[in-house]
């Protein structure tokens, strides 16, 4: 327990500050950074062909978003088809089937890091170096950028002054601050000066490059350089080659696997991106070997999250609202957080040895819950325990965080996700209380409630269907456990893909035509209408006419809100889902307690 209140304390100190820098990030505002990171930048625009100041509709940004996912994503498909005959690789990987090249290139694209292959054995280090770790880079920026763009509608869009009678020296600095009229009390005019009405919601290309080249590739620096001091390999040489003790398993010697493991596992850390240099991930010593390495991998997992958070009062100029939503989701962490811990240390069945199974000794159980429990907190999805082996409530604790995903949540999809559980909220608290549904001072009427309710029928659908389906044809399934626990492996599956989380219950096996192709549409299904529908939303409330708070408003920065809040996103997840968690994870847990 001490080490879960360390990794909380010391993630709180660091992501305020990171918090305020982010905001000032994606204002895009003059910083004194400018003349440090703009020789970069500048080149990037002028190859993109954009003005970093022109602003974009939510249709241009959302084209934006999903046009880049798309150039890169068919660039790194071809890339692991053909790393075989491709430089650096010295391990002699061979080119994936198409159909594991598609789910990891999806996987990757959608900021899962799902795996349905070891990294290792399977991927070279040019497809480890440009394919997997150049995604872990670029996909948690683009999904920034999509709620900054959210955040910015919600408020009335990015403006600029441009009255003819303006002063021209305010003029050009109106011009050189985007962001400059954003009120502090979300008090800006409706929309941006456009003649369509849509908000202006800030320039995509501009808002992914910034976040990329001045908070996380520095962030994400820092971080190798500290694995790197505690053993993490970084290194471009092929592993060495040693001879076994025990010559009786008939094997004469052993190739290390090495390569530039650190950056990776930098990057997934702190990228809320998951999977790992290793097929057991952060579990092998070489990608974590020591406890100080495994306290910066923990910390990392919920330090940019965080982050987001803290970001979120200076960026809009609400601090109460920064307070509520991270009051609300500290309160479901230290939850799920502390079930975990009790469940896999200290419960009924944590006596059984058994349990031990697919942990590391050396980090011991509480460590291995803590770490489980956060990773399906962020949708990160790397793992140091095998998630197989956990206690059953364990498991269940997992896949309920993976349902709610709005827990810290993924870089940008965590709060996109906590926007829309905010926009219900209101929507319902409003109707409990006779007053209008607003938000902002923007009513939420018919067409929102539209976006929202396919939002939130769209996820039980498919993790329900897709899971009745695989279990009613066992001979795609794969699953090595026909009892409660074969429900749990393929219900914790897609709801991993669906979450963009990426981990996964490893008895099932998954390197198939069917868990690949599968997989593929739920990791689509999950990722792109959660992050656009919510902008949608937010530009239909930006072109309303905004009405002054007054007494007689719904005030949501209060702790009976965030209360009311917390309460509506576990009965929009976790109620949804009931059967099946007692069919898996509950049902297991029973039927081993009561041996």
């Amino acid at each position: 327990m001490i080490e879960s209140f360390l990794v909380f304390g010391v993630a709180i100190a660091l992501a305020w500050p990171l918090g305020r820098y982010l905001a000032a990030v994606m204002r895009g505002a003059p910083m004194r950074v400018d003349s440090l990171f703009g020789w970069i930048e500048r080149p990037i625009y002028r190859l993109l062909g954009t003005d970093p100041r022109r602003g974009m509709s939510w249709r241009g940004y959302a084209g934006a978003f999903l046009l880049s996912n798309l150039v890169v994503g068919l660039l790194v498909w071809l890339l692991l088809m053909t790393q075989a005959w491709l430089p650096l690789n010295p391990n002699a990987a061979p080119n994936m089937r198409w159909d594991l090249a598609l789910h990891t290139m999806v996987s990757f694209v959608t900021n899962t890091n799902q795996q349905h292959y070891s990294g290792q054995a399977q991927l070279s280090y040019l497809s480890h170096m440009v394919g997997i770790v150049g995604l872990q880079v670029a996909t948690p920026m683009m999904g920034l950028a999509m709620v900054v763009a959210t955040l910015r509608a919600l408020f009335g869009g990015r403006t600029v002054a441009r009255q003819a009678d303006a002063p021209l020296a305010s003029a050009a600095a109106a011009l050189d601050d985007p962001q400059v009229v954003m009120s502090r009390q979300g008090k800006q005019p409706d929309g941006a000066a456009k003649t369509s009405g849509e908000a202006d919601i800030g320039n995509y290309w501009a808002d992914v490059t910034r976040a990329g080249v001045r908070f996380m590739l520095p962030l994400a620096l820092v971080w190798t350089l500290l694995l790197t001091s505690q053993g993490v390999p970084a290194t471009l040489q092929g592993g060495p080659v040693a001879a076994l003790v025990d010559a009786s398993a008939g094997i004469a010697e052993q190739k290390i696997p090495l390569g530039p493991v650190a950056p990776m596992v930098a990057i997934k850390q702190l990228g809320t991106n998951g999977g790992g240099w290793y097929g057991p991930n952060s579990s092998v010593p070489l990608e974590n070997p020591t406890p100080f390495s495994n306290l910066l991998e923990t910390l990392a997992l919920v330090l940019v999250p965080m982050a987001l958070i803290f970001m979120i009062g200076p960026f809009t100029g609400r601090r109460r609202l920064s307070a509520l939503v991270f009051g609300s989701m500290l309160l479901m962490s230290m939850a799920s957080s502390g079930l975990a811990i009790w469940s896999e240390g200290h419960s009924l069945t944590a006596a059984d040895p058994a349990l031990m199974e697919g942990k590391e000794v050396r980090l011991g159980a509480d460590a291995s819950a803590l770490w489980a429990s956060l990773t399906t907190q962020t949708s990160n999805g790397s793992v140091n325990a095998m998630h197989d082996s956990l206690a059953p409530l364990t498991g269940a604790v997992a896949i309920t965080d993976m349902l709610i995903n709005a827990i810290w949540g993924g870089i940008g999809s965590g709060l996109q996700q906590f926007i829309v559980y905010l926009l219900l909220g209101v929507f319902l608290a409003g109707l409990m209380t006779g007053r209008t549904p607003e938000l902002f001072g923007r009513k939420i009427e018919a067409p929102e409630v539209r976006l929202l309710a396919l939002l939130v029928l769209l996820q039980p659908l498919v993790l329900l269907g897709f899971t009745a389906l695989a279990l009613a044809l066992p001979q795609f399934t794969g699953n090595s456990n026909p009892g409660f626990h074969g429900i749990s492996q393929v219900f914790y599956e897609y709801t991993s893909a669906f979450a963009n989380n990426g981990s996964g219950f490893e008895g099932l096996g998954d390197n198939s035509y069917w868990w690949n192709l599968t997989c593929v549409l739920l990791l689509v299904l999950g990722r792109y209408p959660a992050l656009i529908l919510p902008l949608m939303v937010a530009a239909s409330l930006a072109r309303k006419r905004r009405s002054p708070e007054s007494a007689g408003s719904l005030q949501i920065e209060t702790p009976t809100f965030a209360l009311t809040l917390v309460a509506v996103t576990v009965v929009l997840t976790v109620l949804q889902f009931l059967p099946a968690l007692v069919l898996g994870p509950v049902a297991e847990h029973l039927s081993l307690a009561a041996h």
